[in-house]
């Protein structure tokens, strides 16, 4: 499937449901139209037969004519034959609408949340963007699917009318107004139908995001005995969930009863007037069975029709959905007239906290408030959710470049990375090349990563579960610095690299980082002393301002503040005291 740009109308035309489902029918507009084609064929086979079987019964059977039952017979077969050709082209053309609207979706929602950025968890929960991917799709691609067989009996109702009028024009208006006037009976009951959808949708979204809360924080609950507590509040939204889905399904299923009540009821009416025409001899002995083939036919154009209209509105709610997250707009925009990025071994610098990062030095962030310093490493990637001219790359404000080239030379990795699901090695190669030349190794070695590998019967081809559950914290923590390592960018920004592994564990990672990026600018948050020994320079925040820097050692002994972060002394004071 051909790649679909930003600017596409899909992502700009996002303002309603019935525009989105427009512009993916027009997307697709070819095999829509094959689909609708071979369904028009189709049907319309099917609608012709019981004409040429009445036909065949008074010039063939009553007259005694074999050699036009003969010929009745022969034209039978071919329409027959078109029919099954027609129907299994149509076939293929609904599966493959239905599975480029659901592609197509996942496509357009995908690069949309890449387009976001990191400023998509800040702006719709992580349910709600599974939800789309796991039941709109299907709602989507099934009222691609359905749109051939509705052209299909649209045209074939007509065509059953027409003939119907020839034959007796009482039957033919009672066909023609019929069949609208069932429809406007079902009509009432599409409305609630899909308020209680949508209700649905809104509380499945709800119950993914606290399923993907629980199971995140497994290991916490489990420490802290919050299992049952979560277990709980998970039934309770679940609960609510199954009784809305139970809603839904009354109507559903009062839809569904009318779909055979309404049209069976017809069926019967067009039969009873025909047999009494026949007995009045009106019409024919075939055409009586003419009009019998017609009333059982229509009862697929009148299901369809009714299935039409329940999967338009189920495809309106979910793409409402969709609405929603292509509405989103990313934190940072692309400048209108990108800035001519700065030659490498620019200098880094944030106006608003006073931060000057030296090129290829190893610089330590230092914080009494974690947030305070993770918010700056944000900034300094042009990762955080309101941007400014503050922070500027060889004196070019980050805002005012392209970011692909931002992105390019500039690294952010914080302690939210994850692994996603596939084969090791192919998720710690992000250039694809890393393996073959040596530095995802040398990655490894640097992030003390080589116990892991060991530890894993398949190495590198070992597959990762989903979010890297399957690794502990500190396992996952390191194995996302050897990935962000391999790419090597001119500046990496890393929050907390070592939070989450042993003192010396630690030790080895601080002296393998200096030694791979020699050269290379670094910047690192931490309270760590051992990660801070290691570092070139240190600056230490207050209340997001630089108000030290120096080494580590000239720190501890020159500026007490930094001195109580880093060595807790407060605490270990208070803690002698007691």
């Amino acid at each position: 499937m051909r790649r679909l740009p930003l600017d596409h109308p899909g992502t700009a035309d996002h303002r309603t449901p019935g525009r989105f489902l427009w512009w993916m029918a027009r997307a697709q507009g070819a095999t829509l139209a094959g689909g609708m084609l071979f369904g028009i064929i189709w049907m319309s086979a099917q609608a012709v037969m019981p004409a040429v079987i009445g036909r065949a019964i008074d010039r063939g059977v009553a007259d005694r004519d074999g050699e036009a039952l003969l010929g009745f017979a022969g034209l039978l077969l071919v329409i027959g034959l078109v029919q099954a050709a027609a129907g299994i082209i149509r076939h293929r053309f609904a599966v493959t609408n239905w599975l480029i609207a659901a592609y197509r979706t996942v496509q357009l929602v995908g690069r949309h949340t890449v387009h976001l950025g990191g400023a998509l968890p800040r702006k719709v929960s992580t349910g709600e963007v599974v939800a789309i991917g796991t039941s709109d799709i299907s709602h989507l691609g099934q009222v691609m699917d359905v749109s051939a067989r509705f052209a299909g009996a649209v045209v074939s109702f007509l065509l059953v009318a027409v003939i119907l009028l020839q034959t007796s024009v009482t039957l033919g208006l009672i066909v023609l107004l019929g069949v609208p006037t069932l429809m406007l009976l079902v009509g009432p009951l599409l409305s609630p139908l899909q308020r209680r959808s949508t209700r649905q949708r809104e509380l499945m979204g709800h119950l993914s995001n606290t399923a993907t809360d629980i199971v995140g924080g497994l290991r916490v609950l489990r420490g802290v005995g919050g299992e049952q507590v979560f277990h709980d509040r998970y039934r309770r939204e679940s609960q609510t969930t199954r009784r809305a889905g139970v809603e839904v399904a009354k109507l559903q299923s009062v839809l569904d009863a009318l779909q055979v009540f309404l049209p069976g009821t017809f069926v019967v009416v067009i039969v009873w007037l025909g047999a009494r025409y026949a007995v009045a001899g009106t019409i024919t002995a075939g055409e009586l069975v003419a009009f019998y083939g017609y009333s059982a036919f229509l009862m697929i154009p009148l299901r369809t029709a009714t299935e039409f209209a329940n999967k338009l509105i189920r495809a309106r709610v979910s793409a409402r959905r969709v609405c929603r997250v292509l509405a989103l707009t990313p934190d940072v925009t692309e400048p209108a007239h990108p800035a001519s990025p700065p030659p490498p071994g620019s200098e880094l610098h944030d106006r608003r906290s006073g931060l000057r990062v030296r090129p290829g030095a190893l610089t330590a962030i230092v914080s009494e408030q974690p947030d305070d310093s993770a918010a700056l490493a944000d900034r300094l990637g042009l990762c955080a959710a309101e941007v400014d001219d503050d922070v500027t790359l060889g004196g070019v404000p980050l805002a005012a470049m392209s970011r692909t080239d931002v992105r390019r030379r500039i690294l952010v990795s914080d302690t939210g990375a994850t692994l996603f699901s596939g084969p090791l090695g192919d998720r710690l190669d992000l250039t694809g090349t890393a393996r073959g030349d040596g530095s995802l190794d040398r990655a490894l070695r640097t992030a003390s990563a080589q116990d892991i590998l060991d530890a894993l019967p398949e190495g590198l081809d070992t597959l990762v579960t989903e979010r890297g559950r399957s690794f502990s914290g500190g396992q996952r923590q390191r194995l996302v610095l050897a990935r962000v390592l391999t790419v090597d960018p001119e500046i990496l920004v890393l929050v907390e690299p070592t939070s989450a592994v042993d003192a010396h564990t630690e030790a080895r990672i601080a002296g393998q980082l200096r030694e791979q990026r020699t050269g290379r600018t670094t910047v690192v948050t931490s309270t760590s002393p051992l990660m801070l020994d290691a570092v070139d320079e240190v600056a230490f925040l207050q209340d997001g301002v630089v108000v030290a820097t120096g080494t580590h050692g000239e720190l501890l002994r020159t500026h007490a503040g930094y001195r109580a972060v880093v060595t807790r002394e407060t605490e270990l004071a208070g803690a002698a005291d007691a």
